[in-house]
């Protein structure tokens, strides 16, 4: 099955050898987003909320350039430098998903790039 690169101005460029995202037939690889504008591709804040709120932008930029929406993303995998920002990702899924939500896993790590306090990639199923 053949990969084709999305690419948007919606989201991030890619800062490395990777793909903003790639859809190999009906389903899109969604790139780690970090809290970065992607019009001056600088972090947005310091202030959490406002990188996960960030985050989802770019990822929402990614899904429209993609052909889809959040309503077909099928699974995130959210990285965060401190687990007690949770709930936070919660308030952003719940004001920019509906139900069904994502699949979903959250994982504590050291650092991120940029000294970012968080990143989300995601998978999307396009029928």
């Amino acid at each position: 099955m053949a990969r084709h690169p999305v690419v948007t101005d919606d989201a991030p460029g890619a800062i490395g050898a990777y793909s903003q995202a790639i859809k190999c037939g009906p389903t899109v690889y969604l790139s780690g987003q970090i809290p970065l504008d992607p019009k001056t591709m600088e972090v947005v804040s310091d202030d959490p909320r406002e990188q996960i709120v960030q985050v989802f932008k770019n990822l929402k930029g990614l899904c429209a350039a993609s052909g889809g929406s959040f309503d077909d993303v099928v699974k995130l995998n959210v990285y965060l430098t401190d687990l007690a920002h949770f709930p936070m990702v919660n308030e952003v899924m719940e004001a920019s998903f509906d139900e069904p939500y994502p699949a979903r896993a959250a994982i504590e790590v050291s650092a991120l790039p940029k000294g970012v306090s968080v990143e989300v990639e995601g998978i999307m199923h396009i029928e």
